[in-house]
């Protein structure tokens, strides 16, 4: 019998080391990743619109500045500037797509835009010719952010990024929630 509980001591001295050491190891959970905040989300956006902007003469995006208070982007281009007003775009209609702005007289360089659509009601943009003056020409319903396609394609999930960050701004500034419609 001496023999037996010899034989079953070294086992538990062998296995306790083991099962003791692998009860006592917690991993902790990760912190979760701090929500950015208006500001960041905004300095993301500026930065992609100015560097990956086209550079056609027309498209530039030469500027982009945002006021927090009123929640209103504002896009300088060679033609004028707009002010975007955030907080009354709807995030469940924003669409990406191609466009190729050339005209008969001259080929510009193909474009990626962003296209979203104010909450009914609501006016989405005005936009101000070199003078000042209001272009009533240009549609109040809805904003386009431009960016060249060909710098686009080269960063890494840049629409999904985008959308995220154009979606969470709206949001802050005071816009409409998104909502899963179907």
């Amino acid at each position: 019998m001496t023999f037996f509980a010899r034989i079953s001591a070294v086992v538990l001295i062998a296995i306790l080391p083991a099962l003791s050491a692998h009860a006592t190891v917690h991993k902790k959970k990760a912190e979760p990743k701090p929500e950015p905040t208006a500001p960041e989300l905004f300095e993301y956006i500026r930065g992609a619109l100015l560097s990956l902007s086209p550079e056609d003469g027309v498209n530039d995006n030469l500027e982009v500045k945002f006021d927090l208070t009123s929640s209103v982007l504002t896009v300088t281009q060679p033609g004028g500037h707009c002010d975007e007003v955030l907080n009354a775009l709807n995030p469940n209609n924003l669409v990406w797509d191609a466009f190729d702005p050339s005209d008969s007289r001259q080929t510009r360089e193909k474009l990626v835009r962003l296209t979203m659509v104010s909450v009914a009601g609501k006016t989405a943009r005005t936009c101000y010719d070199k003078a000042g003056q209001v272009d009533a020409s240009v549609s109040s319903n809805r904003v386009r952010l431009l960016f060249s396609f060909a710098k686009a394609e080269q960063v890494k999930d840049f629409e999904e990024n985008m959308t995220k960050a154009v979606k969470k701004l709206i949001v802050l500034t005071g816009g409409a929630p998104e909502k899963a419609l179907f």
